[in-house]
């Protein structure tokens, strides 16, 4: 397995060669942001907050799918980059209706986190205020679409982890939004298990338990980790 060194905010690091700038620096205890990163599924580079520069590059590179090479350096804190980054949660926040002191995930949301981390006191923007439904058809769970950033972390955790392929995505542009099954109600779907793998990847109060009160909604990543890794390992054939 060949290994590559490149450097990473002027630290100089190794990683191996299939291995992208983000797992590299996560290595490395180096922080990047991340809002459609999710450990155990693909990534498809949705959110745009782990920009990095690249040196002898114009371009700016998502380092979730980005892979190293040999001699590579790397930038991913600078002040054009907190800038972005800003603009990014603005964006999401103005786009959607994210109202954090009446959400269920208030206090364990990653988005918030971010505009926390991100210095984020005010939007610049002007806020869309969008007409979105919440579907409570489901006996257990729920979805509201007025918090979903579509960052595809429900979409790829059923389809990758759970096998049942139940959420996709449909629209373009501003309507563009999740859907179960053919864009039916999430309580008729055929396909749901119920296994709940979605709600716990969510990263907002977009998706969330039937019940669960404002600041209530806690994600168990840890439930994820241990489904991959149990499977990679094949810890449960007999």
């Amino acid at each position: 397995m060949a290994v590559k060194t490149l450097t990473i905010n002027e630290e100089l690091i190794s990683a191996r060669e299939e291995e992208t700038i983000l797992e590299a620096a996560q290595d490395a205890g180096i922080h990047i942001p991340t809002l459609c990163h999710l450990e155990g599924v693909t990534d498809v580079g949705a959110c745009r907050l782990c920009l990095v520069e690249i040196s002898g590059s114009n371009k700016l590179q998502p380092a979730c799918v980005t892979k190293v090479s040999e001699g590579m350096e790397v930038q991913t804190n600078s002040d054009r980059l907190q800038r972005y980054r800003r603009t990014i949660i603005e964006m999401l926040f103005a786009e959607g209706n994210h109202v954090c002191s009446v959400c269920v995930a208030n206090g364990n949301c990653e988005l918030q986190d971010l505009a926390i981390e991100m210095g984020m006191d005010h939007v610049r923007l002007d806020y869309h205020f969008p007409d979105r439904q919440v579907d409570v058809s489901h006996d257990r769970f729920g979805v509201d679409h007025n918090r979903c950033i579509l960052c595809t972390r429900c979409v790829r955790v059923c389809d990758e982890i759970e096998g049942a392929h139940t959420w996709d995505m449909a629209g373009r542009g501003t309507n563009c939004h999740v859907i179960t099954d053919l864009n039916q109600p999430w309580g008729t779907s055929d396909t749901c298990t119920s296994c709940g793998k979605c709600v716990n990847a969510c990263p907002t109060g977009a998706l969330f338990n039937q019940g669960s009160s404002v600041g209530e909604m806690k994600h168990d990543r840890a439930k994820l980790d241990f489904l991959v890794t149990a499977r990679e390992k094949k810890q449960w054939l007999v």
